[in-house]
């Protein structure tokens, strides 16, 4: 896929990896929709991107992805506009850390909605429209953790199990469409997503690089970084026993 001139939607575009998608798409693409929940730092961004990309359209929607009413106001936006949405960075994503019998209801329905609902829903309203004019692409922020279930963050692996799944299984479905489908399954990053469900830290900038070149040289799957690479491989190939066993001692979070 070649993603110079394209039109493309960020969500989660506030912090972290979604901004930094943004900043690095903004002398290449031709209009950028950025949606978060945090308007103020949208508007900073659109800012940024204006002044340093005087031709560069932005458009930000503040929008909770966990509401299905603003969802689907943003869907309706979409086609009021008829926005052609050539990239699609599914982005937005939620995380918890802690035990699951003692964890937030509230909380988990948070990350099924956004990590999964949200993605799903976005993902099945544009698809069709990229479909029809036979080029575009799909950028699924999934994580390492989607490859394993995950001790102390159960939910949060399994959300990314899911988007993982449903990214290998579009891809194969969408072969010859003109469409990509890239699932980018970065090890723990350094952004405030992982402030808030106490992960550890690192860095943002070539995890966005390598995930951009990944869609565009139409690679099913990018695990930034050599060493996550191997130990990604490493689990996949280790039997489920030995694995349950390697989590039994594992120290476990509360």
């Amino acid at each position: 896929m070649n993603l110079e001139g394209c039109n493309a939607l960020i969500t989660g575009a506030s912090a972290g990896i979604g901004r930094e998608f943004a900043r690095q798409l903004g002398s290449r693409v031709r209009s950028l929709i950025l949606i978060a929940r945090r308007e103020e730092r949208l508007n900073e961004l659109r800012d940024e991107l204006n002044q340093q990309h005087p031709n560069l359209t932005v458009s930000v929607r503040k929008i909770d992805l966990a509401d299905l009413t603003q969802l689907n106001e943003l869907l309706a936006w979409l086609d009021h506009e008829r926005i052609d949405v050539d990239l699609l960075i599914n982005n937005a994503g939620l995380g918890d850390s802690g035990a699951f019998a003692t964890s937030n209801p509230i909380r988990n329905e948070q990350l099924i909605l956004v990590n999964i609902g949200a993605l799903t829903t976005l993902t099945r309203h544009l698809l069709p429209q990229m479909i029809a004019r036979g080029h575009g692409g799909i950028l699924n922020i999934s994580s390492s953790a989607g490859f394993l279930p995950i001790p102390g963050s159960a939910v949060y692996a399994a959300t990314k199990a899911y988007v993982t799944s449903l990214s290998e299984a579009l891809r194969a479905e969408l072969r010859g469409t003109g469409v990509n489908v890239c699932a980018l399954c970065p090890g723990p990053v350094a952004t405030e997503f992982q402030e808030v469900a106490s992960r550890p830290g690192g860095k943002v900038k070539p995890v966005v690089r390598q995930g951009l070149a990944g869609l565009e040289a139409d690679r099913p799957l990018v695990i930034p970084g050599l060493a996550m690479k191997l130990v990604m491989f490493l689990a996949r190939i280790m039997p489920m026993p030995i694995l349950r066993l390697l989590s039994r001692l594992s120290p476990q979070r509360g």
